[in-house]
């Protein structure tokens, strides 16, 4: 069971671990221990998770989410398969709270006179920036 905050448990049919042989460097160990972790959240099956926050979470996740309705967080940061398992709950866990916030609502607002005033000022002065690159004509 993975603790999420206070209101929020994530439970153990929710998730899946694989584990296969990490790539890069690292010798015999990479050749022969299963270390990185391929770890799958039934994301769109959780009771656990409002509708709101299941849509902002399926935003989030981007690449991660599966057409199925599942994120699944692939990692082989370290060569030791008990901390991978460590780190892919642990980004599970920061993804589902950063879900958990709420966007602010815009508050439409309009200029104020002022600053009305002094954009058209500065196009103005531009224009007659611009105008003054025009070729010279000798007035006789």
């Amino acid at each position: 069971m993975l603790q999420i905050n206070d209101e929020i448990m994530i439970h153990d049919w929710e998730l899946t671990e694989s584990f296969t042989r990490a790539q890069g460097p690292g010798g015999q160990n990479v050749n022969k221990v299963s270390t990185a972790v391929e770890l799958r959240f039934e994301a769109a099956r959780s009771p656990n998770l409002l509708a709101p926050v299941k849509t902002r979470l399926k935003k989030l996740a981007g690449r991660k989410w599966t057409s199925d309705g599942a994120i699944i967080i692939r990692v082989e940061d370290t060569r030791s398969q008990a901390r991978n398992r460590d780190i892919a709950k642990e980004r599970l866990k920061e993804l589902i709270l950063q879900a958990l916030i709420r966007p602010k609502r815009r508050i439409a607002t309009r200029p104020t006179l002022g600053s009305q005033r002094r954009r058209l000022a500065g196009k103005l002065q531009r224009g007659v920036v611009k105008s003054l690159r025009g070729k010279v004509k000798d007035v006789e």
